[in-house]
């Protein structure tokens, strides 16, 4: 089960074996945003509110290519 704010590993991609925080899910495409993980760069038009320019931040993986880390394992390691 995934779910927002568990440890995911990254299986396969440029990100393989990185591992981060699920920050979002998107649960009718099967998808799901892991921190630091599937970087991309976004180009942002300028606004009243907001100065545009290019934005790095993520892009959602498919929930097959990620793998829960428990977290006994986890205090096991520190």
């Amino acid at each position: 089960m995934i779910k927002k704010g568990l440890k995911v590993k990254v299986l396969t991609g440029k990100d393989k074996n990185k591992e981060g925080d699920i920050i979002e899910l998107d649960r009718k495409n099967n998808r799901a945003k892991v921190k630091g993980i599937n970087m991309i760069k976004k180009h942002i038009k300028t606004t009243k509110e907001k100065k545009g320019g290019i934005v790095t931040k993520e892009n959602f993986v498919h929930i097959s290519n990620l793998k829960s880390i428990s977290q006994n394992k986890n205090e096991i390691k520190k």
